[in-house]
């Protein structure tokens, strides 16, 4: 019985031997003979544990593991996120072929198919990268200099009357207050007046439930079942329905309006055909998603570093009380438009904050990198390449004190933005896919603050706020209350 036992283990030990002898013949086979790969592939995060360790980092904040491995790897490194390879490119250095690589060679499709339940069929990222071409410069003609000095007339309109309605004193919550003017605003100057005048909160509800819809395990299950995706998916049914009334009243009447719908109406693709309903409503979603979140969000930051920066609150009202000398009252594009001063505060909480903290591409083809430093690597075809503005707008290397919300930073003669060149500052993204309504946003907060800096004090009286880093769109986190007092902008 005994040597029986004995005879088994033996031959579990000499079969475990052969099978480990194996295995090392075979690793030196591989090395000695198969080819080795002559790729200088960039360095790894080494997490624990091997197949989910990345993740479980990245889901835990991407900004503190961007910092701990810039700080380990360096401005170039990959990141396994379960199947998927991450590479980031993180500084102006490094990411330039992020910014201008062509659609063939890195694509946002993608990696941001997520969006196409929100914005529905046939648009953006669920069309190929000729027709979204297409698209793309539909939104340019309806963002071009003479429709925007429209927008703005509507702008000041907007805001003239939100604010009319505040006391002689208050207190309010400054982000609750600027979300819902951007919305009416965006509403007058984008949806149209049909909206903005009698459909505002059935609208305004729906966006909501889209918005609502896309949470960040949107990102990677986009039709999971889930009661938020049945909310939004309802609501864009709704919304289509709505739009395609108005566009069918509008042709109806013969009557064409001063707004984004009745642009996206009139477009015609190359070939000559119109834009469908589904269409107009499709981009008017994107254009409302790619806009209201960004400027309401940065116009409170603008707010609250202006009120706890006295240097710059004055430096902003000396230009205000300039411009009334110069122009009285009266507020247009062309008045907005010199502002300079107004300008590089907004840049500069930009700069610290801005909402969308990571910009993804799909590579299609090998590419090569050079650091600063200057270490090559090539980023091998099927990796996503991602980069950060939230990081990279605070690299050391290029903004002096880079935690410091310092808006002459940007003045003439320092220009930090440029200094260590192109894709510097990029909060608004660059290159082949900047953000295309980076100029109404500017004249949205301009028009927003300059009313606010000629007719009212303010004091901040919670606490500088946080960053909101739970959202998918980064913004404020919590509220930020203010006390008001209205009084006209002395002059003299």
């Amino acid at each position: 019985m005994d040597s029986s036992i004995d005879d088994d283990s033996n031959k579990l030990m000499n079969m475990g031997l052969l099978l480990l002898a194996t295995l090392v013949v075979a690793k030196l086979i591989s090395v000695l003979v198969m080819p080795r790969s002559t790729k200088r592939l960039p360095p790894s995060l080494n997490a624990w544990p091997p197949l989910v360790g990345g993740l479980i980092q990245f889901l835990k904040g991407p900004i503190v593991m961007l910092r701990k491995e810039y700080s380990n790897l360096g401005s170039v490194f990959t990141v396994n996120l379960l199947h998927k390879k991450i590479t980031f490119l993180i500084g102006p250095e490094v990411s330039a072929h992020f910014f201008k690589a062509p659609e063939a060679d890195l694509s946002q499709q993608e990696v941001y198919q997520f969006n196409v339940p929100t914005f529905g069929p046939g648009v953006v990222f669920d069309v190929d990268y000729s027709i979204r071409q297409e698209q793309f410069r539909f939104f340019t003609e309806a963002l071009r200099v003479n429709k925007l000095k429209g927008y703005v007339d509507q702008m000041v309109m907007e805001a003239e009357e939100y604010f009319a309605k505040w006391g002689e004193t208050g207190e309010v919550d400054l982000k609750y207050e600027l979300e819902h003017l951007i919305i009416l605003t965006a509403s007058r100057c984008l949806l149209g007046q049909e909206v903005r005048n009698q459909l505002f909160d059935d609208v305004s509800a729906l966006f909501h439930d889209l918005d609502n819809g896309m949470l960040p395990i949107s990102v990677l299950f986009p039709y999971l079942p889930i009661p938020a995706h049945r909310r939004r998916d309802e609501a864009r049914k709704k919304i289509a329905q709505i739009f395609g009334n108005i566009i069918a009243s509008r042709k109806q009447a013969g009557k064409a309006e001063h707004d984004m719908l009745q642009c996206f109406v009139d477009s015609k693709y190359k070939d000559g055909r119109p834009t469908t309903e589904s269409e107009v409503t499709g981009l008017l979603i994107a254009a409302l998603f790619a806009g209201q979140h960004t400027s309401s969000i940065t116009s409170t930051w603008t707010g609250a570093y202006l009120l706890c920066n006295p240097k710059y609150m004055s430096a902003v009202q000396e230009e205000q009380k300039d411009l009334i000398k110069k122009h009285g009252t009266k507020v247009d594009h062309d008045i907005l438009s010199e502002m300079e001063v107004l300008y590089r505060c907004i840049k500069e909480a930009l700069r610290l904050h801005p909402p969308l903290i990571m910009l993804l591409r799909q590579s299609h083809n090998d590419f090569s990198v050079k650091t600063k430093e200057g270490k090559e690597y090539d980023i091998p075809k099927g990796h996503i390449v991602a980069t950060s503005p939230a990081f990279a707008n605070r690299l050391p290397h290029i903004y002096k004190d880079p935690d410091t919300y310092d808006p002459d930073r940007f003045s003439p003669g320092r220009e930090e933005d440029k200094a260590a060149g192109a894709f510097s500052y990029v909060s608004f993204g660059g290159g082949r896919h900047g953000c295309l309504g980076e100029p109404f946003a500017y004249l949205q907060i301009k028009a927003i603050w300059s009313h606010l800096l000629r007719n009212f004090e303010f004091e901040l009286i919670s606490p500088f706020p946080e960053i909101d880093w739970n959202a998918m769109v980064v913004g404020v986190k919590g509220k930020v209350m203010v006390r008001y007092k209205r009084r006209a902008l002395p002059v003299e």
